[in-house]
């Protein structure tokens, strides 16, 4: 057990920290910056704080770099899912809200349930993610280009500047695949990993990129229900007394990239997964709307990523029926 728990809520800029110690709290505030990691640290020193169990929400890269500084300082860091953290304030009551009251509201749910320690991502495992999320954005950036150039822009010196930018971003999401195959080749682990996903009928190379860059270690899950919880694509059920039943739909609430990185996957996989496609087949018999088998697929499709993925073993349509079967 630990003497003292480190709430801290993150922003770009700043971290505001909760500190709880002996039944007291002690709030401070620091740069998001090295530097202000060394202050951090040692205003722990100077409160007598020895080793903390430090909690902060999954907030994209803001986060990082502090988790990484305490967790090589020796302190135990667990980084935590948002939807956790708003849903134990709920529970608490807890109507306020600041960078303050948040970093409390981190550091009472790190005291009450003693989340699961965070390790530092595979340095090659991270460098995939930054150019996987790279390339993503590019492309979201080549869409709306797309979208102004087909909006019915005639003024010609506007149609030049879009047509020019939309040249320069194909150059660049070329140059981002050729880095991500380059990158996946220099690193055996990877190279093997991609190989092993793309034995999943429905998963290319580019899925199987996109899939390990946002979940990093399988073993971070104990069962294929928690990582689908953790892309979203679990179902969420609302029932309430005996006259209320609403249609399960999925949650949603998880990581956005990983769950987008499923969808047209789990379109391929209908049609041509010998698993999954009978079970989608199933599914539209018994009257289900077509997004929603879709979405019952992505669910499906990840379960057996987690079972190729956890067992180092190849797509085994035996296996995967099974596992399609019974979670």
């Amino acid at each position: 057990m630990f003497n003292s728990v480190l709430g801290i809520d993150v922003s770009k800029h700043k971290l505001d920290v909760a500190l709880l110690m002996n039944g007291r709290c002690f709030y401070a505030t620091f740069d998001n910056l090295r530097t202000g990691f060394r202050k951090l640290v040692q205003w722990l020193n100077q409160h007598k704080a020895g080793q903390v169990h430090a909690c902060l929400e999954a907030t994209g890269m803001y986060g990082e770099a502090v988790a990484e500084f305490l967790h090589v300082s020796g302190h135990t860091v667990s980084v935590i899912n948002p939807s956790r953290i708003k849903a134990f304030a709920e529970s608490q009551m807890i109507r306020n809200k600041t960078d303050r009251s948040d970093a409390r509201v981190i550091a009472d749910f790190c005291l009450a349930q003693r989340p699961a320690k965070w390790s530092p991502p595979d340095p090659a495992m991270r460098d995939l993610r930054t150019l996987v999320r790279q390339l993503d954005d590019l492309k979201a950036m080549h869409q709306q280009e797309r979208n102004r150039l087909v909006s019915g822009v005639s003024l010609p010196a506007a149609l030049r500047t879009l047509r020019r930018h939309i040249d320069f971003l194909d150059r660049e999401m070329k140059t981002v695949q050729a880095h991500i195959k380059a990158h996946v080749a220099l690193h055996p682990h990877l190279k093997q990993l991609v190989a092993l996903l793309m034995t999943i009928p429905g998963i290319g190379s580019k899925t199987a990129c996109k899939l390990i860059a946002e979940i990093q270690d399988i073993d971070t899950f104990d069962s294929p229900k928690q990582l689908a919880a953790y892309a979203g694509v679990s179902p969420r059920i609302f029932v309430s007394g005996s006259s209320v039943h609403r249609k399960s739909r999925m949650s949603k609430k998880g990581n956005s990239l990983l769950r987008s990185a499923l969808f047209f996957p789990a379109i391929v996989a209908k049609h041509h997964n010998p698993v999954l496609r009978p079970f989608a087949d199933r599914l539209a018999l018994a009257g289900k709307p077509p997004m929603a088998v879709t979405g019952a697929v992505m669910r499906k499709l990840l379960h057996i990523v987690f079972g190729v993925w956890k067992s180092g073993l190849p797509f085994d349509p035996a296996l995967a029926h099974q596992s399609v079967l019974f979670s």
